[in-house]
């Protein structure tokens, strides 16, 4: 888009053919308009005042909408949005301030508002700053890690193993999945089988030989029906992560 004053030879518009001599004009694939045709052809209407952006005037566009300069402006304040940054709700502008204000979330550890376009985590309706996301024990951001919420804090794994997971009596592993409780002891569902044919006992109605299960390290010999009705399958109550006894 070019325009342009021509004295000294006859040009004119290509739409009305009146002479553009002396006059200011646009260039449009290097086809001459005189301004009024260039308007009625080519320019856009203002979002707001829905005149005519003229060729002489700024055109503001964002998502294939335009404003005049002096239009654009916060739906809620009034304020100029030109080289502001700027957010939108039901395709109306709003300035980042008064977005903020109505709709952004409150961040669920320091309740300070979260800024559009920040990046934040979110957890059962609750938000934070990404640095705010942090473990309760060791207070280093999770991030995108496997966490586990317990009593309404978040811990990241290695730090609820250590804290709170129950360690197999069989691998002494900590236990982060669904496992099975038998004399009060924990074991991996994959842990606890017949020590005689290694089948897990784990849901079963017992095996062909007599099961042996280590009993506190005696080495106890009992019944496997015995052992399977007092044994408690312990289920997950967050996730496949958290335990509960009933």
């Amino acid at each position: 888009l070019e325009t342009g004053i021509k004295m000294t030879e006859s040009y004119d518009c290509t739409e009305c053919k009146e002479s553009l001599f002396g006059l200011k004009y646009i260039l449009k694939e290097t086809n001459p308009y005189c301004v009024k045709c260039y308007d009625d052809l080519f320019s856009n209407n203002c979002e707001v005042c829905q005149k005519v952006i003229g060729c002489t005037s700024k055109d503001l566009s964002y998502k294939g909408r335009h404003w005049h300069s002096e239009c654009f402006l916060c739906i809620k304040c009034s304020q100029s949005l030109v080289d502001r940054p700027f957010a939108t709700k039901d395709e109306l502008l709003m300035c980042v301030e008064c977005y903020s204000s109505e709709y952004s979330s409150k961040c669920h550890s320091c309740l300070k508002t979260i800024m559009p376009g920040s990046k934040k985590m979110e957890h059962k309706g609750n938000s934070w700053h990404k640095n705010c996301f942090t473990c309760n024990r060791c207070q280093q951001p999770i991030g995108t890690r496997s966490f586990i919420q317990k009593d309404a804090n978040n811990y990241c794994m290695p730090c609820y193993e250590k804290q709170f997971a129950l360690q197999c009596v069989t691998c002494k592993k900590p236990i982060t999945t669904v496992g099975v409780n038998y004399h009060d002891q924990p074991w991996h569902k994959e842990c606890f089988v017949c020590i005689g044919c290694k089948q897990q006992l784990a849901g079963q109605h017992g095996c062909r030989c007599i099961c042996y299960l280590n009993d506190a390290g005696t080495g106890r010999e009992t019944d496997n029906w015995v052992g399977l009705k007092l044994a408690k399958t312990l289920a997950s109550g967050f996730g496949p992560r958290v335990w509960f006894s009933d």
